[in-house]
């Protein structure tokens, strides 16, 4: 089995349990979900189509649902516990947003139906290895011009928080901003600070 095959199965038998409770207690913790939202539509007026990578239990797919009318949406995840989750959420706007089971391994456009938007709330810092790999599937999944939002976990100076984190499959060495850099166009790129700076969250749009 490899390494990012190994991490899938983690992450699937982590949320199988989790699943239970994500949102009642994820609240404390993942700051700037709405935040990103607001910020891509300042920017993006109305896209045709979006995906989110890493959905969970679809709080953003209503969001966007919400902020985009319009728009198609595409919600992916490999936990099919959480994607249970959001079906229930995401019923009102079933006729327009799906949801795919899968890891995002591979393309999901095809060449005539590419993505104006993708947003990945809280998901690249989970991916280890193979966030990086995520980033370059996501510039074949964009349209020309179109837009990437990412908000996430970035870092801590506590060596026992980074741990007690890495026990709960998220890394948190400042490792996303520098790919998102590289990558794409900044649009917005904001650090904010969680619990008087016990770590540290990255806001970022890209094109």
């Amino acid at each position: 089995m490899s390494d990012s095959a190994r991490n899938d199965s983690s992450l699937r038998g982590y949320y199988r349990w989790h699943a239970k409770f994500y949102d009642v207690t994820r609240w404390a913790f993942l700051f700037g979900r709405r935040g990103l939202i607001e910020a891509v539509a300042s920017q993006l007026a109305a896209p045709a189509r979006i995906l989110e990578v890493g959905c969970g239990t679809g709080k953003n797919l209503v969001a966007l649902a919400g902020a985009f009318p319009e728009a198609k949406i595409t919600g992916l995840d490999l936990s099919s516990d959480m994607l249970d989750c959001a079906r229930v959420k995401i019923a009102p706007f079933a006729d327009r947003i799906e949801l795919l089971h899968r890891p995002y391994d591979g393309p999901v456009a095809h060449e005539d139906e590419k993505f104006e938007l993708i947003v990945i709330s809280y998901a690249l810092s989970m991916i280890n290895p193979g966030f990086d790999e995520v980033i370059r599937l996501c510039r074949g999944d964009l349209r020309e011009g179109g837009f990437i939002a990412v908000v996430d976990f970035h870092e801590t100076r506590w060596t026992w928080f980074r741990q007690w984190m890495g026990v709960n499959h998220v890394r948190m060495e400042g490792q996303i901003l520098a790919q998102l850099d590289a990558g794409f166009e900044t649009i917005v790129r904001q650090i904010g600070q969680g619990y008087g700076g016990l770590w540290r969250y990255l806001t970022f749009v890209g094109k």
